[in-house]
């Protein structure tokens, strides 16, 4: 990809995002062929103000055979490299290039579910050790996964991410503030009534400093408090695994049923992989103006202004959050023509708005 534009981007991640200092060691993990342009502008920006960088390429195909061919003692592995670059590195950039998302269309799920387990430690490990930025990038892969032209893709992608952040901080402070005069929280919508207690817990601005693209406000629910059901008409994806019509469902704090309409048997087998893998790490607004069109990307549909999210398994430390669990799934549900959430039984957002 030729575009001026990923040296914006690269100048947005090293000045604002993670304000890389003389001296201090970056560790850039490049996913997919297609990442490599950001991690050469990358590299140069950071050089530039003296920083010191060690580039790591890494690739959807060669987990796949890790799957297919490797023991369950091969997938548990953490390669000690991995470990130690989060011990030495102060900065860590995921340049994430999507895949076919049915690459692994013939893995067994429970190894899908070891292989995403080993990843979410080496995940834990980046949140708790390093400052850290993910970074997803635009291909034709993603382009066939959302559906759309790569160049509307390309487009989104840009105007999501080189906003002028700062304008925005203020704003969804204000909003932070307002959310923590309250503690119950209700989320009614299509086959939705879930509440839960965030009392004492902290929302947080995400402005361009830890993903991009961003833009969301997030909190961490009391796990115990969690009663309800919720269900997702835009798919889950985790793992590059795209899973239909989730349905989950809780009862003081435990998770009493789920479902979906396709990978069932992968969902369970997530949601078993720990004790926290069940429970809401997260509960978050989507806020960036410029994210309109749903992908089946994580990283970039969480965002979509006027949507709302959970995440399952770990909750944010920056929150107040103390689930734990080696995974961090976000999934979400497009609240932009019909949903509500109640704080202490006012309505405070509608069909996408917040109301005060």
């Amino acid at each position: 990809m030729k575009d001026k534009r990923i040296h914006e981007l690269a100048e947005l991640l090293v000045h604002h995002s993670l304000a890389i200092q003389p001296g201090e060691k970056v560790m850039i993990a490049a996913m997919e062929e297609c990442s490599i342009p950001f991690a050469k502008a990358l590299n140069r920006e950071i050089v530039k103000v003296g920083g010191n960088v060690q580039v790591q390429f890494l690739s959807e195909e060669m987990r796949h055979d890790l799957m297919k061919y490797g023991s369950t003692e091969q997938m548990a592995w953490i390669p000690e490299i991995e470990r130690y670059g989060m011990e030495w590195a102060d900065v860590y950039i995921a340049l994430r290039g999507a895949s076919n998302l049915y690459m692994h269309w013939d893995i067994a799920p429970e190894h899908k579910a070891i292989s995403q387990k080993t990843q979410g430690i080496i995940s834990t490990d980046r949140w708790m050790k390093t400052r850290w930025c993910l970074l997803r990038i635009p291909n034709l892969n993603m382009a066939h996964q959302a559906k759309m032209d790569e160049e509307t893709l390309t487009e989104q992608f840009f105007n999501a991410c080189l906003l002028d952040w700062d304008s925005y901080t203020a704003d969804w402070q204000r909003l932070c503030d307002q959310l923590e005069q309250g503690s119950e929280i209700r989320i009614v919508a299509q086959g939705t009534d879930l509440s839960f207690s965030t009392k004492g817990r902290k929302w947080v601005v995400f402005d361009g400093r830890a993903n991009m693209p961003d833009g969301e406000i997030a909190t961490a629910p009391l796990t115990e408090t969690i009663n309800g059901y919720i269900s997702f008409e835009t798919p889950g994806v985790l793992g590059g695994q795209l899973i239909e019509n989730i349905y989950l469902e809780w009862a003081d704090g435990k998770l009493v049923k789920a479902n979906a309409s396709s990978n069932l048997d992968y969902l369970q087998k997530i949601l078993a992989t720990d004790e926290g893998a069940g429970l809401i790490g997260e509960f978050a607004f989507g806020l960036n103006p410029e994210m309109k069109f749903f992908t089946n990307d994580i990283l970039i549909d969480e965002k979509i202004g006027g949507s709302l999210h959970i995440a399952l398994g770990r909750a944010y430390p920056q929150c107040g959050g103390t689930n734990m669990s080696s995974i961090h799934w976000d999934i979400i549900k497009d609240t932009r023509e019909e949903g509500e959430v109640y704080l202490d039984g006012k309505l405070i957002f509608k069909a996408g708005q917040f109301l005060f």
